[in-house]
């Protein structure tokens, strides 16, 4: 009797079901800027900071480029820490610590 050859059998490939990770910063604006919005509003400081944030907000969650959204944020920035320098109750250093961080 002839043998047969034996077929090398593959192990199957395995696809990855997991999502990919995005990063924290992309993860993280939205509600970063929609948390700066709110304090601005209940300041009821910088009126037409608080248009822009709204505009780039919307303008980022449509082509997720997140560079006019940044800039914006970095002016908010300025305006809380200003607002924190006069001792304004409700602006928090953890939430300066976050914009830092998103920005860097």
């Amino acid at each position: 009797m002839a043998k047969a050859s034996a077929k090398k059998v593959s192990a199957p490939v395995k696809k990855s079901t997991a999502k990919p990770k995005a990063t924290k910063a992309t993860v993280n604006i939205e509600k970063l800027t929609e948390d700066i919005l709110t304090k601005l509003k209940s300041l009821n400081i910088e009126y037409q900071l608080q248009a822009d944030l709204e505009w780039c907000l919307g303008s980022y969650r449509f082509d997720q480029n997140a560079s006019g959204l940044m800039e914006v944020i970095g002016k908010a920035l300025v305006v809380l820490k200003q607002e924190q320098a006069k001792k304004t109750k409700g602006v928090t250093t953890t939430l300066l610590n976050s914009i830092e961080k998103a920005l860097a």
